[in-house]
C-alpha cells in the first residue's frame, strides 16, 4: 500500500464532500442565518451527523477493521461469517435504539438541548424536527459498516465519496427555497434520513465483491463477535471525543440565543482541514498497521507510525495557523452574506479562533487512537477521552455564566491537548509508538515551514483588509487568492528545505 497515495484518494473525496457540505452551510448561512430557525434545525441535525461523524469518519472502523482483517488471512467463509453476524447485531441494535428515541423523542430533545426547554415554540419544533431526521442514524452507521469492509480490502475511494450525497440532496432542497419558504427546514430534514437511505444502497452496490450479506436476527453470537462489540463502544468514544466535545458544547450552548449556529459554522471551517489531517490519515493507515502487527514486523510498524504522525502534522499544523491569523477575515469571507450579519461574523470567527488552536490535536488524536486500535486496545484510548470529555464539561459548565459560549471552543481545546498528550504517553509506556530519526528532522522544518507561511499569510490579510472587509462582495476572491498564495508558500519552502519530499509519494508501506 501507498500510504500517500491511498491517503489522497481517500483525501479528494472527502474535500469534494466538505466543499459541498460549505455550499450547502453558505446557503443555509443566507437563508436562515443565526436565527432560532437555524438554532432548531442544527440541534436536530446535530444528533444524526454527530453519529456519522463518529461512524464513517474511522471510529467505527477502529474496532471492526483490525478483527476482520485477521478474519480475512483465515479466507473468505471466515470473513464473510464474522462480518454478517456483526452487521446483523448491529442492525437489531440500531432498531431498537432509534424505535426508543422515537418513543421518548420530547425527553431526549430535553437533554441535547436543554435551553430550549423555557421555549415551547423553539422545543415543539426541535422535537418534530429530530423525529424526521433520528432515523438518518440508522442508515448511515449500517452505512459506515459497509465502507468499513471496503477500507479492510484498501478500497477507500467509494467510502469517501459516500457522504457527498448528503450535501448535494441538501443543497437541491436550498436552491427551491423561496417556494418552500417556513416549510424549509422540515424538507431539509427528510433530505437527511433520505440521503442516508441512498447512501446505504450506493455502499451495497460496492461491497458485495468483498460481502455477501444474510439476514438472521438472533441473539446468540460467537465470541469473536462478542469481542468486536465490547470493543466498539470505546472505539466510538474515544476516538470520536472531537465530535462529543463538540456535541457536549452543543448542548451547553442551547442556553445562549444564536450561540449554536456560532460553534456550527466555525466547527465547519476546521472539519475540512481535519478530514484530511486526522480522519483520513487514521482510516487509510488502520488496515494496513493491523496486518503488520499480526505479522510483527516492527519495522515496517515504525515507518507506518511516524510517516502517518509526519503528514498529520505537515497537514494541520499550517492549517491551524491560517486559521488562527484570519478567523475573522475566513469567517466573513466564507459565510458573511444575506441573513448571516456583521454580529454573526465576529461571534463565529471567535470560536474559529479558540478551536484552530485546537487542531493539531484534533487531528494528531485520531492518529494516535488508530496505534491503539491496531493493537486490540480500545480501553486505554477510552479512559482517557472519558476523563478528557469530563475535563472539557467541567470547564465549559463553570465558566459558561461568566463568559459565555466562547468557553466551549476554548475548553475543547484544552481538553483535547490533555487528551493527546496521555495518548502519547501510554503509547511511549507500553512501547507502542517509537520517534524514528527521520521524523523529528521533518518535524522542525515542518515547523518553520508553517511559521514563515504563517507570516505571510497575516501579510496577505493586512494588505487585502479592505478587499476583505464585511460589505465588499468579492471578499471571498480575495480570501481563495490568499490561501493559493500562502500554501505555495509552504509547498514551496517545505520541498527547498526537505520538510517534504517527492520520493515519499511512491514509497510503499
Amino acid at each position: 500500500m501507498n500510504l500517500i497515495k491511498s491517503t489522497g484518494t481517500f483525501s479528494f473525496f472527502t474535500i469534494i464532500s466538505r466543499l459541498l457540505g460549505y455550499l450547502r452551510d453558505i446557503l443555509i448561512a443566507i437563508f436562515l442565518g443565526t436565527s432560532y430557525l437555524a438554532d432548531v434545525f442544527f440541534v436536530a441535525f446535530r444528533i444524526p451527523n454527530t453519529f456519522r461523524r463518529l461512524f464513517s469518519e474511522g471510529t467505527f472502523n477502529a474496532a471492526f477493521v483490525p478483527s476482520y482483517s485477521s478474519e480475512i488471512i483465515k479466507g473468505k467463509n471466515k470473513s464473510n461469517k464474522f462480518a454478517n453476524e456483526v452487521f446483523n447485531f448491529l442492525f437489531l441494535i440500531l432498531l431498537i435504539l432509534i424505535l426508543l428515541v422515537q418513543i421518548f423523542m420530547p425527553a431526549f430533545v430535553s437533554l441535547i438541548a436543554p435551553g430550549f426547554i423555557d421555549d415551547k415554540e423553539k422545543m415543539s419544533l426541535a422535537i418534530d424536527l429530530t423525529r424526521i431526521t433520528i432515523p438518518f442514524l440508522m442508515f448511515v452507521s449500517l452505512a459506515s459498516f459497509f465502507s468499513a469492509i471496503l477500507n479492510s480490502h484498501n478500497r477507500f475511494a467509494e467510502a469517501a465519496a459516500a457522504p457527498i450525497i448528503l450535501n448535494i440532496i441538501l443543497i437541491i432542497i436550498l436552491i427551491f427555497n423561496k417556494a418552500l419558504n417556513d416549510e424549509l427546514i422540515y424538507y431539509l430534514s427528510y433530505g437527511v434520513t433520505f440521503s442516508g437511505i441512498i447512501q446505504l444502497i450506493f455502499l451495497y452496490f460496492f461491497v458485495t465483491k468483498y460481502f455477501q450479506l444474510t439476514l438472521n436476527i438472533k441473539f446468540k453470537f460467537s465470541k469473536k463477535v462478542r469481542f468486536f462489540f465490547n470493543k466498539l463502544l470505546p472505539s466510538i468514544f474515544s476516538s470520536g471525543v472531537t465530535q462529543i466535545n463538540i456535541l457536549v458544547g452543543t448542548i451547553i450552548a442551547s442556553f445562549q440565543a444564536s450561540a449554536v449556529s456560532y460553534l456550527y459554522y466555525a466547527d465547519r471551517i476546521y472539519q475540512i482541514n481535519l478530514a484530511i489531517a486526522g480522519i483520513a490519515i487514521g482510516v487509510v493507515v488502520l488496515p494496513q498497521l493491523s496486518k503488520h502487527i499480526d505479522k510483527r514486523n516492527k519495522k515496517k510498524i515504525d515507518l507506518i507510525q511516524n510517516k502517518a504522525l509526519e503528514l498529520s502534522l505537515f497537514l494541520s499544523l499550517p492549517a491551524s495557523i491560517a486559521l488562527f491569523v484570519g478567523s475573522d477575515e475566513i469567517i466573513s469571507a466564507l459565510f458573511g452574506y444575506g441573513k448571516f450579519n456583521e454580529s454573526s461574523v465576529l461571534n463565529s470567527a471567535k470560536a474559529l479562533y479558540f478551536f484552530s488552536l485546537g487542531l493539531p490535536a484534533f487531528a494528531m488524536i485520531k492518529v494516535f487512537s488508530n496505534f491503539f486500535f491496531a493493537n486490540h486496545d480500545t480501553k486505554t484510548p477510552f479512559y482517557i477521552s472519558l476523563i478528557s470529555v469530563i475535563l472539557n464539561i467541567l470547564i465549559s459548565v463553570y465558566f459558561f455564566k461568566s463568559i459565555g459560549f466562547i468557553i466551549i471552543p476554548i475548553a475543547t481545546t484544552i481538553s483535547s491537548w490533555f487528551n493527546l498528550i496521555f495518548l502519547f504517553l501510554f503509547l511511549r509506556k507500553r512501547d507502542l509508538f517509537n520517534f524514528n530519526k527521520i521524523f523529528i528532522s521533518r518535524f522542525l522544518r515542518i515547523i518553520f515551514s508553517s511559521v514563515l507561511m504563517g507570516l505571510f499569510f497575516n501579510y496577505l490579510m493586512v494588505i487585502f483588509s479592505d478587499q476583505l472587509y464585511f460589505e465588499n462582495s468579492l471578499k471571498s476572491i480575495y480570501l481563495i487568492l490568499s490561501v493559493i498564495l500562502g500554501l505555495g508558500l509552504y509547498l514551496l519552502v517545505s520541498y527547498l528545505i526537505k520538510a517534504f519530499q517527492l520520493k515519499d509519494i511512491k514509497l510503499k508501506y
